[in-house]
């Protein structure tokens, strides 16, 4: 009788071992999927987090656009004097030259909260680079607890930024350097690009006021895409948010030119929808020389009261205010504006979750499989702000 001996042969090993391979090839096979998922979920969040914060930063200060002083005269919205939303970079270093649209950079100038608000006690003439400011004294002034008597400075402080405007459509900004309480003189440093205006007394307001610009910073050598914050000052922009990989601005304004309000009363009375106040029988950048004025402005989109898209023709072909030789001149149809759409586009940080450049990613990435592919994030969001759209 032949005994066979217990175990495998030779056959029934290598199907054995070849069942055991196909089964943990599927097991990994599903794993991967959960790999992927893994390192991509997390950047998406990322992503996500750094879209809000981009958004936040930007709604908080377009929303401010436009808010003027509110103590003594020449209160209310700075849309009654100039415009406070520009589609340009604007400020002490590396500004736009006047009459340039871009779509990937905003300015926004605004009043904040504060007490330094008054007029100018002497006419500020001269290109000096080191201009000195004669401030009125006004009631609404904060008081010296220790007199009783308010402060000649007005609340006014080294290194704040300050606004100058009148009713004629010139505005320029300044950064105090020095200041005495004991004259109500403040020495203010002049940007290189400042406008040489003659300010008259008693009809400049003088505030502290601040500059935002937006503007997307693209550095494809050393793959720097960035959301940058330029306050208008001599100081360097600062990033808001890294990888930004898109970024425009869209405008959509008043159809209906400005009006006088009450063109029966007198002239010296008159008050406008918006835009600087003409007199009467003088044209200005947006009102003829007639009796009441006739705006130079015209109906856009039909007349329809809903608001209009503004293109880069019509917000660079003029009318310029103050004038067409002013340095610091700009485009009276800025005036028109009333709401601003911001889209803001993000890649992934880690390169190794982009595929190749296409619609799904602006830079591509070093991913060739779409199990790890975090695709570029956009968030579009509108601003209406408030203190431009007062009296809609």
């Amino acid at each position: 009788m032949i005994h066979r001996q217990d175990g495998f042969s030779l056959l029934e090993a290598v199907i054995a071992v070849a069942l055991m391979l196909l089964v943990t090839a599927s097991v990994f096979q599903m794993l991967n999927p959960g790999h992927g998922s893994y390192a991509a979920e997390p950047e998406t969040a990322d992503m996500q987090q750094r879209l809000r914060v981009g958004a936040d930063t930007m709604s908080k200060d377009l929303l401010m656009a436009g808010a003027g002083a509110y103590l003594g005269t020449q209160v209310g919205s700075l849309s009654h004097y100039f415009a406070p939303v520009l589609p340009f970079r604007q400020g002490a270093v590396g500004d736009d030259a006047p009459g340039t649209f871009a779509t990937d950079r905003i300015t926004v100038i605004y009043v904040p909260s504060t007490t330094a608000q008054t007029t100018l006690a002497a006419d500020l003439t001269g290109n000096l680079s080191a201009p000195t400011l004669s401030l009125a004294a006004e009631t609404d002034c904060p008081l010296n607890p220790a007199t009783g008597v308010a402060f000649k400075e007005c609340g006014f402080a080294k290194n704040m930024s300050v606004l100058l405007f009148d009713d004629t459509g010139n505005y320029d900004m300044f950064e105090i350097t020095s200041l005495s309480d004991a004259t109500a003189e403040v020495v203010v440093n002049r940007p290189p690009d400042a406008a040489h205006t003659t300010y008259k007394a008693g009809t400049t307001k003088v505030v502290e006021a601040v500059s935002h610009t937006y503007y997307l910073k693209t550095d494809t050598v050393n793959q720097v895409y960035q959301l940058m914050h330029y306050d208008g000052t001599t100081h360097a922009g600062v990033p808001v948010v890294d990888n930004v990989v898109g970024l425009s601005f869209e405008y959509f304004g008043e159809p209906q030119p400005p009006v006088i309000r009450n063109p029966t009363d007198a002239a010296s009375s008159w008050k406008t929808t918006y835009g600087p106040t003409p007199t009467g029988g003088v044209a200005n950048c947006i009102f003829d020389a007639a009796v009441p004025p006739v705006p130079q402005l015209v109906v856009l989109g039909g007349g329809a009261p809903g608001l209009v898209p503004l293109a880069a023709g019509q917000l660079t072909d003029g009318p310029w205010c103050p004038n067409v030789a002013n340095a610091n001149r700009w485009d009276a149809d800025l005036l028109r504006i009333r709401n601003v759409s911001v889209t803001v586009r993000l890649q992934s940080a880690n390169a190794s979750l982009r595929g190749p450049a296409g619609a799904l990613f602006t830079y591509g990435g070093t991913s060739r499989g779409g199990i790890k592919w975090v695709p570029d994030q956009e968030i579009r969001f509108s601003v209406s702000p408030r203190n431009l759209n007062l009296g809609r």
